[in-house]
Order: C-alpha cells, then sequence, then structure tokens
C-alpha cells in the first residue's frame, strides 16, 4: 500500500481536480505533463490542507507523491522546507528510519514532490519487528525533543509506516513545532525530579516548562499533582508510566487550578501517545519512558550543557545529596542498553569512541609519567562492558570528575577496612583500653590511631561492592559471586589502560584522599 494513501484523511472531500492541475502549472511555470510522465486523475487522499496525487518523474521515472494546497489556505500554515530539510537531516542518522525524500525542483510554496514509499501503517502491521520499530521510533522522537529541537507533531498512524524491508518511515512533515533549550532540558529535568518523586521541584519544573503561569501560589497546587503522579508511579515506578493516562490527568487539573497545558506540549502528548498506543496493541507492558530511558541516559552522561550535567548530579545523588549506588547501576545499564541499541541499528549510528566501548587497549607501560610500573602490566586489549570504558575514556570525564569524591571515601574505608582484618586476628580489635593507657601528648588522643569502621562506611563498602561488582560483571575482571571484593588486584588489571588519565586523577584522589584522612585525625583526635 502506498505511503499517502495511509498518511493523508481519505475522508475529507478532495477539491476540484482541474483546480489541482492548474496550481501544479502555476506553482511549477509549465504543464504538468512537462514534468511528470504519469499522474493519477484523481488524489489518492485529502486533508484539510491540501491533497495527493501519484505520478512518475518525466526526467528520471521516479514515482512521486505530489502534494498540492487547498485554495485559499493561509501561507503562514504552508510547510517550511527549511524545517523539514534540518529535521529529515537529523532523522537520517537512524538506519532503521526513512524519510522521503524532496524533489526540490518540482517543489513549490504551495505544491510538494516527494519520494513514493510502499508500505503498511505500523499500527496495523502483523510483523514480528513492530515491537522494535516503535522503539526506534521513540528514540527517533526523543532526538528531535531533546536534541534538535525540531519536532514532528502530526505521528498519527497514518504518518508512520513500515516499509517492506522492515524500515520506519516517517511522512507528512506538514505540522513541525520547534522547542526551545529551556523546554528541551526542562524536560529532562522534570524527569530526573520525577525518579525521586520531587514533588515541589517538579511543581517549579511546571512553571519554567508554561504549565503554570510565574508568579501562582505553588502551595494549593502541590499535593493535587503529587497525588497524580503518586498514582501514576504506582506498580513499578516512573518508568511504568502510562503515559496518555497521566496526561489525561493532568488535563483534569485545568478545570480547577491555574494550570495549562501548554500548546507545544500537547503536540507532544499527542504523538508520544500515538506511539504508546500502538505498542500497547502488541505489548501490554509496554512503558514510554522505560523505551526512553536509555536515550535520557545517554543525553545526561554525555551532554555538556551545565543544567543537564546538574540534572545528572541529582539523578544520582537525589533531594539528600547522598550518592546512591542503586540510582548508578540504573544510570549507567540504561546508557549500555543505548550504545547496544546503536551499534545493532537501532538508533544513531555511532563512531569515535562510543563505537569501541566495551574494548580498552593498554596506552603505556607507566602509569605515571616518567614512572614505570613495578607490577607486571598485560599489553592484551581488556574486556569491559560499555559502562566502565566510558567512565575511563575522556568522554566519561565530567562524570568521572564528580564521582572522585566517592572514589576518594571508597577507598579510604577500604583501606581501613583491610587494616581491620589485618589486627583483628591478632586481637587488636579491642586494643582501645591499650591504647588509652598510652601517656597522651598534649590533647592527642592516642586511640584515634586504631582503624575503625563507622555506619557511614559500612554503606560507603556497600556502595564500593555494588559498583565494582557492576562494572566488572561480564568482563575479565569479574569475580565469582560471594568472592571478596579485591581491589589491588582490580586495580593492578586496570594499570595498563590507566596512563591516560592516571596524571589528571591521581594527584586529585590523593589530595583529596590526604585531606580526608587529615581530617578525621584531627577530628578524633583533638575533639
Amino acid at each position: 500500500m502506498g505511503l499517502w494513501g495511509n498518511s493523508i484523511n481519505v475522508k475529507v472531500p478532495s477539491f476540484p481536480d482541474d483546480i489541482a492541475m492548474a496550481l501544479i502549472e502555476e506553482e511549477l511555470g509549465q504543464p504538468w505533463q512537462n514534468i511528470y510522465s504519469e499522474l493519477s486523475t484523481s488524489p489518492i487522499a485529502a486533508a484539510s490542507l491540501g491533497q495527493v496525487y501519484k505520478g512518475r518523474l518525466k526526467e528520471n521515472g521516479d514515482l512521486v507523491a505530489v502534494k498540492v494546497q487547498r485554495p485559499f489556505v493561509l501561507e503562514t500554515v504552508t510547510i517550511d522546507l527549511f524545517i523539514i530539510r534540518k529535521l529529515g537531516l537529523a532523522l537520517r542518522k537512524f538506519p532503521q528510519v526513512v524519510i522521503p525524500r524532496t524533489y526540490t525542483k518540482y517543489t513549490s510554496r504551495r505544491v510538494l514532490t516527494t519520494e513514493w514509499i510502499d508500505g503498511e501503517k505500523l499500527s496495523q502491521s502483523t510483523e514480528s519487528d513492530v515491537g522494535e520499530l516503535v522503539n526506534v521510533g521513540v528514540i527517533c522522537y526523543l532526538k528531535q525533543l531533546l536534541d534538535t529541537g525540531f519536532f514532528h507533531a502530526d505521528p498519527h498512524p497514518g504518518n508512520l509506516i513500515r516499509t517492506p524491508d522492515g524500515k520506519l518511515a516517517i511522512l507528512d512533515f506538514g505540522l513541525v513545532t520547534k522547542l526551545t533549550d529551556d523546554q528541551k532540558y526542562g524536560m529532562i529535568e522534570a524527569i530526573s525530579h520525577l525518579i525521586h518523586r520531587d514533588y515541589p521541584a517538579i511543581v517549579k519544573d511546571f512553571v519554567k516548562l508554561g504549565f503554570i503561569p510565574d508568579g501562582v501560589n505553588l502551595e494549593p497546587i502541590l499535593p493535587v499533582l503529587a497525588k497524580v503522579f503518586d498514582q501514576a508511579l504506582e506498580g513499578g515506578g516512573a518508568k511504568n508510566i502510562n503515559f496518555q493516562e497521566l496526561a489525561s490527568d493532568l488535563a483534569q487539573i485545568t478545570f480547577d487550578y491555574p494550570f495549562r497545558i501548554p500548546p507545544y506540549f500537547a503536540l507532544i502528548i499527542r504523538a508520544i501517545g500515538v506511539l504508546e498506543g500502538i505498542a500497547l496493541v502488541g505489548n501490554s507492558d509496554f512503558a514510554i519512558v522505560d523505551e526512553a530511558y536509555p536515550y535520557i541516559a545517554q543525553r545526561l552522561l554525555t551532554d555538556e550543557s551545565p543544567r543537564l550535567r546538574n540534572a545528572l548530579r541529582y539523578t544520582i545523588y537525589g533531594k539528600s545529596g547522598v550518592f546512591d549506588a542503586e540510582r548508578f547501576i540504573d544510570v549507567m545499564q540504561a546508557f549500555e542498553n543505548f550504545i547496544t541499541a546503536a551499534k545493532s541499528g537501532g538508533g544513531e549510528s555511532l563512531n569515535g569512541e562510543m563505537a569501541e566501548l566495551g574494548v580498552l587497549t593498554s596506552q603505556s607501560q607507566f602509569l605515571l609519567p616518567g614512572f614505570q610500573s613495578a607490577i607486571p602490566q598485560s599489553q592484551q586489549p581488556l574486556q569491559t562492558r560499555a559502562a566502565l570504558a566510558f567512565l575511563l575514556s575522556d568522554r566519561g570525564n565530567f562524570f568521572r570528575e564528580f564521582l572522585l569524591d566517592e572514589i576518594v571515601k571508597g577507598i579510604d574505608a577500604l583501606t581501613r577496612e583491610q587494616l581491620v582484618r589485618i589486627i583483628s586476628p591478632l586481637g587488636f580489635q579491642n586494643a582501645a583500653p591499650v591504647f588509652s593507657m598510652v601517656p597522651t601528648i598534649g590533647p592527642f588522643k592516642t586511640t584515634a590511631l586504631i582503624p575503625t569502621i563507622t555506619e557511614e562506611d559500612e554503606v560507603i563498602l556497600n556502595n564500593v561492592q555494588k559498583v565494582v561488582e557492576f562494572l566488572t560483571a561480564g568482563s575479565s575482571l569479574s569475580r565469582t559471586s560471594g568472592q571478596v571484593l579485591n581491589v589491588p588486584q582490580i586495580i593492578q588489571d586496570l594499570l595498563p589502560v590507566l596512563p591516560g588519565i592516571s596524571a589528571k586523577v591521581l594527584p586529585e584522589i590523593v589530595s583529596r584522599l590526604s585531606s580526608r584522612v587529615l581530617a578525621r585525625l584531627i577530628r578524633d583526635s583533638f575533639l
């Protein structure tokens, strides 16, 4: 079935064909017979803005769709070819997405000639790959929403086509919306706040996004929104939200509170609702946020915008400002899912370092410039999971930087834990009474020399255990279940790939670790 027969509402009455032919001649400056060797005698389909004829170009024999604008339609609603080209170029980065080629030579303000694409509605296809194509569509629309800012705002089922070779064709760019950076970043910030159920922050996000006017008292709206989101988050958290139901609940608030759905977001709701609806037909467990999370994680980890970097920090640390190993693992797993999808052709093509994630190669025999390591180092490529490779790459520099404090805390706690393990068999675990008998030196408390493990240290050690197990799982660094964490061995295995970052990272780690140990020694000795 041809693309345009699906994508335009065939119930809309067509306008006379002689008027359409006259418009083609007027717009293109010559009789249609000089351009098209074939042109259907009647429209394949008609819509409120125009109607489509199936034709064949004389110059090369290409099958084309010729869309003719209705008479008296205001030019302000005609297609902006610049936007179409820009959005089309962005979408062509997705190997599984097809965008009809525009024949600019035979296109004007009121006549559009594009490539004719055969296929069937994605919503009606019974092929086994429909679910995969829906996921491709989700990532494709997220790319538009959160990256390019040019958004195809009319993805009704007729505009999403499965081609015979199993690709997703996106049609009819007659309705395109442009999003601002504030809107793009605001949506990602709202998602990070939603993950932590930080409803006061979400209400403020809604002000930034235009849902709530500036200056409105937010206190009456907060409990109402909190109730809506609590209901939406039941049964699996943010990843299992039903977007259409959430949008419906938010719309109800507009009747009783100074809360409105901005026009741009109404289009987003419609677009995402279409994708969600198609997916739910074949998979009742489909969750739009769950499918979107890998792309969002990738943006958080790689975008250099200060707002998104703050959003990443918040996602990992939350309202309390305490490192959450589970959130860290969640983000990194989602990022790995994005890399896997991209490498398999389900998303953007990868190049450079991103394409090599998962394999670390030896860079040098020296951990620090000018100092040869005394530890034997293998020069064979080290097989790792993509998350660890990313953290050790240049792309992971920012994430690594703001994790330095956690690295320092982990080294400090692990060192003292190892000391406790060493002295315990020697009977020093109860050495406090002995040290208390040693003469004091001024206000210095000799008991401060005894290594101890606090409740905070236990939390840190637990986090370290979880993170290391995650980062080394499925690689040559992995350990068997229940095996004691062997940090020195892991560090030795990583030495060949560390030189590229050691000159920058190690001095900072040493500095922060020294400050932490000294601060604790002073606190325990004199306070």
